[in-house]
C-alpha cells in the first residue's frame, strides 16, 4: 500500500505533541510494525513507556493493532485509509490526497517549536540549537549528491537505533531534519 494511495486518519489537529510519541511515528514509518519492546530498544525507553504511548497514538487515531499470531507481543503499524476510489481523494476526483511525508513535515515542525518553547527547560548541555540553514545555487545531479552524502553521514548514526550497546553514555534521541528542495521563482 502506497502512501501516494492513502492518508492517516486523525486530523493534523490531533498530531502529538509528545517527543516520544512522534519518535514512535518516525519508527513505524521507517520500519512498519513494531512492538513496544521492539520501540524502547531501538529508542532507548523503557518497554512500559513504549506500550503506553503506542496505546495513546491508537487511541488518536493514528495507528492501529497490526494483524498477528497471538500471544503477548503486540505489534503496531500506522494507520492509513483510502481517500476515496481507487486512491483518488473523496467522491474520486484526481486531488493529491494527503500523504505521509506531510504528516512527517508537520510533526518535525511541531517537534521543534515544542522544542523552541520547551528548551529553557532541558538540561544546560542540551541547550544549543544546532539549526541552520543555506541558500546553494546547484544543478539537480548536485542536489541528489548533497542528499546521498547528508544520508551517508547519518547512517553511521543511525546504526546506534539497532545496537543501544554502542550509544555513548548521555545519548538522546536527536531529530535531524534536513530538507533539500528547489526555491521556485515566484511566478511559477
Amino acid at each position: 500500500m502506497s502512501t501516494s494511495e492513502h492518508r492517516p486518519t486523525a486530523p493534523a489537529s490531533s498530531l502529538p505533541d509528545h517527543p516520544l510519541r512522534i519518535a514512535l511515528l518516525d519508527l513505524l514509518a521507517e520500519v512498519g510494525t513494531v512492538t513496544s519492546t521492539e520501540a524502547a530498544q531501538r529508542l532507548g525507553q523503557s518497554s512500559g513507556l513504549c506500550s503506553f504511548h503506542l496505546r495513546q497514538l491508537a487511541r488518536h487515531g493514528l495507528i492501529e493493532e497490526a494483524p498477528h499470531s497471538g500471544g503477548r507481543a503486540r505489534p503496531w503499524r500506522l494507520r492509513w485509509e483510502p481517500t476515496g476510489p481507487d486512491g483518488a481523494g473523496p467522491g474520486g476526483d484526481a486531488a493529491e490526497p494527503a500523504s505521509f511525508d506531510t504528516l512527517a513535515r508537520g510533526l518535525e515542525d511541531e517537534s521543534y517549536q515544542r522544542w523552541l518553547s520547551h528548551r529553557a527547560t532541558a538540561p544546560a548541555e542540551w541547550r544549543q540549537d544546532e539549526a541552520f540553514s543555506a541558500v546553494l545555487h546547484l544543478t539537480p545531479a548536485e542536489m541528489s549528491e548533497l542528499a546521498e552524502s547528508i544520508r551517508l553521514l547519518l547512517a553511521g548514526y543511525r546504526r546506534r537505533d539497532d545496537r543501544p550497546s554502542e550509544r555513548p553514555a548521555g545519548a538522546l534521541a536527536v531529530a535531524a531534519v534536513t530538507r533539500i528542495f528547489p526555491l521556485l521563482p515566484e511566478n511559477s
